[in-house]
């Protein structure tokens, strides 16, 4: 390795390249113009090759120095990438979860206490987003996804699949809540991304619901929206069945729709499976279970 420059000529050699002049580079790294001139002095010494142009007081990258500069950039970030990475990895004590924000709200963060409760030695990092994680580049120890189950290199466990149910605060529109399904959808209703016409085929009307009004990519900021009784909503069974036994959202509607997306347990294929992805496995399916059961007591089923 010996070959290899000292980090701080490359950075200020690709500061300079970038910036095009010395005394932003050296604001930007937080040194003085003459080190700045003398890390690239080094470089160009070892290397031997011309990297800038003195013009007058200035200077000017050359065509090598040019081509250098990109090659080193992206090594450089590759470097911050991998510094990135290794922080970022979970401690022994620590489980990484990938979820989506609607269901980790709405699901999963209620029963965590039990969880904690049971394994009081570790820690729950909850990791939040839309995207479907990379869990190897995330370092995530284990994801829960709703999709058909087609992702590459993870292992991939069924959960359970969802339905989706007609919902309202119970002070909607003055405690006069719709009943008919033609009284539903007729309301003001807040959108989410889905479709109402799977629960309209149900309820047995021919109709295309009109997309009019507050519609929401996150199904927390619909439900909200509902809680507060701006509106109704069409919403997965496994975001609101826990307000509804709280008494905090009705079910407007005994006719509910499939979800064609059910959830998924997704843990990395790695070499080797660590005691706390196996402990949190486990306990998430016996939540599961426990859940499925209070939906439909005395039949438990994931298929």
């Amino acid at each position: 390795m010996s070959s290899i420059p000292p980090i701080t000529c490359l950075r200020s050699f690709e500061a300079v390249a970038r910036l095009g002049s010395v005394t932003a580079a050296a604001k930007e790294l937080h040194v003085t113009h003459s080190a700045i001139s003398q890390q690239i002095k080094v470089l160009e010494e070892m290397i031997a090759v011309t990297l800038f142009v003195r013009e007058g007081r200035g200077l000017r990258v050359s065509e090598d120095g040019r081509l250098y500069a990109l090659q080193i950039r992206e090594a450089l970030s590759g470097i911050a990438e991998a510094t990135r990475l290794i922080k970022t990895q979970p401690k022994s004590t620590e489980l990484v979860v990938a979820v989506l924000p609607s269901f980790g709200f709405s699901w999963l963060l209620p029963r965590l206490p039990r969880f904690q409760r049971l394994q009081p030695h570790i820690s729950i990092r909850l990791q939040a987003s839309l995207a479907v994680s990379n869990l190897t580049r995330e370092s995530v120890d284990v994801g829960i996804r709703m999709g058909k189950g087609e992702w590459d290199g993870v292992e991939q466990r069924l959960l359970f699949h969802d339905e989706t149910v007609v919902v309202a605060a119970p002070h909607f529109n003055g405690g006069v809540l719709p009943r008919t399904s033609e009284e539903i959808v007729e309301s003001n209703i807040i959108f989410n991304m889905e479709s109402w016409r799977p629960w309209c085929q149900a309820a047995g009307l021919d109709i295309d619901v009109p997309r009019i009004g507050l519609c929401s990519n996150d199904s927390n900021l619909v439900l909200q929206a509902v809680r507060l009784g701006q509106g109704i909503a069409l919403e997965r069974r496994s975001l609101v069945h826990d307000a509804i036994q709280r008494g905090e959202l009705v079910q407007l509607s005994e006719f509910t729709a499939p979800y064609p997306y059910p959830y998924w347990l997704v843990l990395p294929n790695r070499e080797r499976s660590e005691a706390k992805q196996r402990e949190f496995s486990s306990w998430l399916a016996s939540e599961v279970d426990d859940y499925l059961n209070e939906l439909n007591p005395g039949k438990n089923e994931t298929e």
